[in-house]
């Protein structure tokens, strides 16, 4: 291995090797540890290693990673032996990696060099703290390793130095990596939620897969670290004893100092490992290889640029998003059009542009603009709700002009304007992927506050970081001319409106699409906060398309695909429409960058005036056709939100036609060179990587763990309530999710139904309460009937399994579409099924009687034990009264002696009911937490009893003393109670003969 060249001319030099067998090194010992670990494992432990915790051997026949290298004696040790020995040269390879691409002025090699070791050390730390010995530490790790994986693999395709096959070896191997993500996710979901046999095993082959190209992709340096000589010279003579130095006349006192001489490292670059091809010739190939991506260099500066640019687009998309919530507020509280509604018109501010001075006044300044803007983040110190909404209302006002301002005023140069749409889009995708991680929630938002999990200060003091840094740069132009030749101003307009308004409806959060397509139990299409992330890829296909191929999306038929996705994915449930959606949502990415554009290069007022006032009248239309019955003219839209998207897509269809209205070919030279060496767009793609790492780090900490156990298996008591939460806004316009999770905590609910629960809408801020709640408190959910079925929304909550849910719209020729779940649940090993409704309003009689006698026949054909949570509005044992409770439903009041009802009722048959409490809501929401204990039967004879027992003698209430401890309703809510929750009309929990 050693150099005789080196021997020749130092005799110091005690060994020497060509750099590309650290990489081998480090190769064969990763690839050692694993295998060998594998081999030993399957050859002393198989059927152990291959057992999970649904199935073992033979429906799983290959193991997975973690538990060959994790669980056992002595593989466990084979492989922690070698892994320690790949430690040493990972290191080595991380350092010359930095020593071949470091150059001066250069800070990119530092960043990733510093990656580098962050993630060998956290490698060394999901290896040797497993799973077992602390799983939280082990995730912590894991995810850390990923998280870097993704600047260290871009960061050495960006540093590579120009050699074709390094590149494109380098290219193969981390598609290949991040491509077998996709169907390792998905195998990991049929294992752990479908609980698919065998689904593990092929997880598996993926897991390591994931291994041997990750170690792969590394092993592509020794192609790089052929030109390297690693030298270890004695520049003192230590190794040659005392006696041999003598020989060669060294100093006096040379000896005593001996202990203390030292052997140096040399990295040498070989000359005879250099290339013959001239450099500018290799520099071609790489760019060619990387599609000229990493071309340009990398700048700390640039990419800090981008970020806050990103950051502020989340910024404005969080400010607009959070507007129609603070102005749903009014209405809701006063059942009906308030006035306050007008402040959905904040967004048409950027009409004022068509006055050329203050035109020029506003692009000229427009740092201050946009800082003014972050009034509608401020707004959640204000604390009454009237002053709250003018605020975010001026703070929507100011970023619409702003932003409209800066696309104009940047229009003059084709990479800057699209540097700030990428920002645009950029920050939409970081929005939904931030309301993914807070559960639908905005943690800025003006209706959050520390106490419901806001990070508002946090988030301001960034936000203004990042409008300084967005508007460090002066506009190009402030007085150029508004109107180009060719296109029209107005197809423009009609174009931005139908874009703004289907990226707020639709991908402004993850879950929308998804409880479009939602039909029940058994799961037949995606899950919220499991699929997600299908929607978050599908929008980031939609940026880069837009981005490298504007030619192909902005054609008629690119168009015509998206229209048959808007309309799967508004015919169709399960996986069907959602596929539609995904279509749907990767064009409106794409299109938004010609589209906004297109748009800059015209009048301002007119394009995004006009093209706002269009979206809000969208934004209204599309509240219109559910509360139909509350405002002017709602019965002429009900229930078509197949004219909306209808709708949208022709404004789409406008601007495409605009589009490609001017595609002469000065147009489209004019393109190319605007296409060509963005530099920006390089830290737009690592923007977006970084994003898809840090959804796939949130949905790992949101996938589903827990055990579903009911409160008091072992009496085998079903608790349940109703709860009208109001849409999950209380008195003071605040969040209320952890409130209602503490209260239906505390009250410890087996089974809760939720009503006026739908929150997917624009003007509810599209959010999901059940998907909070679920996960905390460790239920399953039925969200019921999804936003485009045009109901307030019903859900259910359970802790026991949901083994069939049915979704039903009752009669309603009239007023508003009454909701309700039909649901199966398997209870202690019985089947129970559970009721969930919300009738008409008062002011529809035939509505509520039609609906009466729907639902009393759909609980009348079930022969389960049954019960019914519900919002019936009647008089206890009055009117349609008498036809929910009947020989028809078969059903029992829970309390016929409770006369102060009128909203909520809970009925049952075939179960044993033990207690009964109605809680206080506190500010929460308008409307009490009824609460009822039943016992599920144990046997035929117990159910029999429960059927046939005699309405007096089921009626006879007892004493709390003459039932079970496990029976009882906890005592924390009597007497003044807590946080405002206390048992109140009775003053305490009634129970009863059983």
């Amino acid at each position: 291995m050693a150099s005789s060249k080196y021997k020749d001319k130092d005799a110091g030099v005690v060994v020497a090797f060509n750099g590309s067998w650290v990489s081998w090194l480090h190769t064969g010992a990763a690839y050692a540890a694993f295998l060998l670990a594998l081999i030993v494992g399957m050859s002393l432990h198989y059927k152990k290693i291959v057992q999970n915790e649904h199935y073992g051997y033979p429906d799983e026949w290959f193991p997975s990673v973690s538990a060959t290298i994790g669980d056992r004696y002595p593989e466990r040790s084979v492989f922690m032996l070698f892994i320690a020995i790949t430690s040493g040269p990972r290191f080595a390879l991380v350092g010359l990696w930095y020593l071949l691409t470091a150059k001066p002025g250069r800070t990119l090699p530092k960043v990733v060099a510093g990656f580098g070791i962050f993630r060998t050390l956290t490698c060394g730390g999901w290896t040797y703290i497993t799973s077992t010995d602390d799983h939280d530490w082990h995730d912590i790790f894991m995810i850390s390793y990923l998280v870097a994986t993704i600047p260290w693999t871009f960061g050495c395709l960006a540093l590579s130095p120009p050699n074709p096959r390094a590149i494109k070896l380098r290219k193969y191997f981390a598609g290949a990596f991040f491509g077998t993500l996709v169907p390792l996710v998905y195998f990991f979901i049929q294992h752990k939620v479908h609980r698919v046999a065998g689904a593990y095993t092929i997880y598996a082959f993926f897991e390591w897969a994931l291994v041997l190209l990750d170690v792969a992709f590394d092993a592509v340096s020794a192609l790089d670290f052929d030109t390297f000589e690693v030298v270890i010279k004695d520049v003192k003579g230590a190794s040659k004893g005392l006696s041999e130095r003598c020989l060669y006349n060294t100093p006096s006192g040379y000896e005593q100092n001996a202990i203390n001489e030292i052997m140096i490292l040399k990295v040498c670059l070989s000359s005879a490992n250099k290339s013959s091809v001239p450099t500018a010739v290799l520099e071609k190939e790489k760019e060619r290889a990387t599609g000229g991506v990493f071309s340009n260099g990398y700048s700390t500066s640039e990419a800090l640029d981008i970020a806050a640019d990103v950051y502020h687009g989340f910024v404005f998309w969080s400010v607009l998003t959070s507007l129609g919530l603070v102005v749903w507020y009014f209405p809701l509280w006063h059942m009906g059009i308030s006035g306050y509604e007008a402040l959905v018109m904040s967004t048409v501010s950027p009409f004022l542009l068509a006055i050329k001075p203050l035109r020029s006044l506003i692009v000229r300044n427009l740092r201050v603009a946009h800082l003014l803007s972050l009034a509608g983040v401020l707004a959640w110190l204000v604390k009454t709700p009237e002053y709250r909404l003018f605020t975010v209302g001026f703070g929507v006002s100011m970023g619409c002009l702003s932003w409209a301002a800066t696309f104009y005023s940047e229009s003059v140069h084709g990479p800057r304007l699209e540097s700030r749409i990428l920002a645009f889009t950029v920050g939409l995708l970081m929005s939904a992927i931030v309301k993914f991680a807070w559960q639908t929630n905005n943690p800025i938002w003006p209706i959050m506050h520390a106490e419901n999990g806001g990070y508002n200060g946090i988030g301001f003091a960034l936000a203004v970081l990042a409008a300084l840094r967005f508007t460090r740069k002066a506009p190009l132009q402030a007085d150029h001319a508004v109107e180009k030749k060719g296109g029209s101003s107005l197809l423009s307009a009609i174009s931005i409106g139908g874009l703004l308004f289907g990226l707020h409806s639709l991908l402004s959060d993850t879950s929308t699409m998804i409880l479009w397509v939602w039909d029940g139990y058994p799961i037949r299409g995606p899950v919220s906060n499991v699929h997600a992330w299908y929607t978050i890829v599908a929008m980031s296909i939609g940026v880069v398309s837009g981005v490298f191929a504007q030619g192909l999306v902005a054609t008629w038929t690119t168009y015509g695909v998206a229209c048959v996705g808007a309309a799967l994915l508004t015919l169709y449930s399960q996986w069907l429409g959602y596929y539609g959606g995904l279509v749907l949502a990767a064009y409106l990415m794409a299109i938004s960058v010609p589209l906004i554009a297109n748009a800059s290069r015209k009048s301002p007022a007119v394009t995004f005036g006009l093209g706002f006032f269009i979206y809000n009248f969208l934004v209204l239309f599309h509240v219109w056709v559910v509360a139909y019955a509350f405002v002017p003219g709602g019965p002429l839209v009900r229930e078509h939100t197949d004219w909306i998207m209808i709708t949208m897509m022709l404004s789409l269809g406008a601007g495409v036609s605009d589009l490609t209205s001017q595609n002469n070919s000065a147009n489209k030279k004019a393109r190319a060179r605007r296409s060509t060496s963005n530099p920006h767009r390089k830290y737009h793609l690592g923007a977006l990587g970084v994003l898809n790492i840090a959804f796939l780090s949130a949905a790992f900490l949101r996938f589903p763990t827990n055990d579903y156990k009911p409160y008091h298996g072992e009496d085998r008591v079903i608790t349940a309530g109703i709860w009208t939460i109001h849409f999950s806004l209380d008195n003071d316009m605040w969040s209320s999710e952890r409130r209602m999770r503490d209260l239906i905590k505390e009250m410890e609910l087996d089974v809760v139904g939720l009503l006026e629960s739908d929150l997917q809408r624009i003007i509810m801020g599209n959010r999901d309460t059940t998907q909070f709640l679920a996960e905390d408190l460790g239920m399953y959910v039925d969200y019921g009937p999804g936003p485009n079925k045009h109901t307030w929304g019903a859900a259910l909550l359970s802790k026991f399994p949901i083994v069939n849910s049915t979704h039903h719209l009752l009669p309603s020729p009239v007023g508003e579409l009454a909701p309700a779940i039909h649901a199966t649940l398997d209870v202690y090993g019985s089947l129970v099924d559970v009721f969930v409704f919300h009738s008409g309003q008062e002011e529809d009689p035939e509505d509520r009687r039609l609906q009466s006698e729907y639902l009393a026949k759909l609980m009348g054909s079930s022969t389960r034990p049954s019960f019914l949570l519900s919002y019936l509005v009647t008089t206890p044992l009055e009117g349609n009264y008498n036809t929910y409770v009947s020989e028809t439903s078969g059903m029992h009041d829970v309390d016929r002696s409770d006369w102060d009802r009128w909203c909520e009722y809970i009925l049952f048959k075939g179960l044993r009911r033990v207690g009964y409490a109605r809680v206080s809501r506190s500010t929460i929401t308008d409307t009490e937490l009824q609460v009822a204990k039943f016992v599920v039967p144990a046997t035929q004879e117990d159910s029999a009893y429960a059927w046939g027992v005699d309405e007096g003698l089921r009626d006879r209430r007892v004493s709390e003393e003459e039932v079970p401890a496990g029976w009882r309703f906890p005592a924390l809510f009597r007497g003044e109670g807590v946080r405002g929750h206390r048992y109140h009309v009775f003053d305490e929990p009634r129970y009863y003969n059983f």
